[in-house]
């Protein structure tokens, strides 16, 4: 940023970013990757790039669970628009954990004001094995993009609707990245400062004075592997569900194709086809339920540019538009 409009600019978007993850919905998530390897986290070094030392529970997670899960530094750092960022580093052969105050983690102040993107950042994601955190949802896509320039390995919170980014539903296609171990109701929701209005039944103040709003939309990226994702998806034949569907947009009616391309709608993922050799269209939420040994993603209906060769046709029954699909196709043995 080169003048301090820009950066006030970039408090004011930092400000309604200011959603905070909750310690059980990070620790339900880490536990599920430890559960799967045991070694996940061993000798690595890991970079907490949005956390400030103080309150994060992320940092707070790894400070509790460092030694037992092996891991070798810990970088914990935050953005101050208006001043200079922090930064913690904890080192497992010159930090003495045994006598950390967990409600009172040490910190130093960064020469600059810890933006994720600034070079003094940036050199702490260019020496660590794994970063995770959850970052501002305005600038995911910027996030998603620092990383990758670095490829490294990451867990990172996201909105739904980032899967269908340029910067990462490309690399889901080619499997290099993919779902963490749940999206929607797997994150119980986030906690947000006082400013923020609290409206709705899913809204609340918790016992720890917490104002924690729920929310569906949300989800964990990462590239790091997981027996979730090797799982396949138990499904009925298209006769089976014809027959037998939950859903009545397929029970006793079958399944339309779209009239812009040689495709069959699959409203529901429960729904798909398990002997259907041809194109489907399936909600994005698919991807919560998506093995690559089961099924290829072949792009998206969405109507998008031309020049994008990702971009299917928009899809249409009835002469009436569906909403967001993508093309997959099953893996036929």
């Amino acid at each position: 940023m080169s003048s301090r409009h820009e950066y006030l600019k970039e408090a004011k978007a930092n400000k309604n970013d200011e959603f905070w993850t909750q310690y059980n919905d990070i620790q339900r998530e880490m536990n599920a990757y430890i559960e799967y390897n045991p070694n996940t986290f061993r000798d690595k070094i890991i970079l907490l790039p949005c956390d400030d030392p103080e309150w994060s529970n992320f940092t707070r997670f790894f400070l509790q669970n460092f030694e037992e899960l092996g891991i070798r530094t810990l970088i914990s750092t935050c953005v101050n628009f208006e001043g200079k960022g922090k930064k913690a580093i904890f080192n497992r052969d010159t930090f003495d954990f045994e006598y950390i105050d967990y409600e009172n983690i040490p910190f130093e102040y960064l020469e600059g004001n810890g933006d994720f993107r600034s070079d003094e950042v940036t050199q702490f994601l260019k020496i660590c094995d794994m970063v995770i955190t959850n970052p501002p949802f305005s600038l995911f896509r910027e996030f998603i993009s620092w990383i990758k320039e670095e490829n490294k390995q990451f867990m990172v919170i996201g909105n739904i609707n980032c899967i269908t980014y340029k910067e990462v539903f490309p690399e889901i296609i080619n499997n290099s990245m993919w779902l963490g171990n749940g999206m929607g109701r797997w994150i119980s929701g986030f906690i947000v400062p006082e400013t923020y209005e609290l409206y709705g039944t899913e809204a609340e103040i918790d016992e720890y004075g917490q104002r924690i709003v729920a929310t569906n939309n949300c989800l964990w990226l990462t590239n790091i592997d997981n027996g979730r994702r090797h799982t396949p998806l138990p499904l009925m034949t298209e006769a089976e569900n014809i027959k037998f569907s939950r859903h009545k947009e397929v029970k006793g009616i079958g399944y339309k194709k779209y009239e812009t391309y040689d495709a069959i709608e699959v409203p529901f993922t429960d729904a798909i086809p398990s002997d259907y050799d041809g194109i489907m269209g399936v909600p994005i939420t698919f991807l919560d339920k998506y093995c690559p040994e089961q099924f290829e993603i072949l792009g998206k209906f969405d109507g998008g540019s031309a020049d994008n060769e990702l971009d299917l046709a928009k899809p249409v029954i009835d002469g009436k538009a569906q909403y967001k699909r993508l093309a997959i196709r099953r893996i036929i043995k």
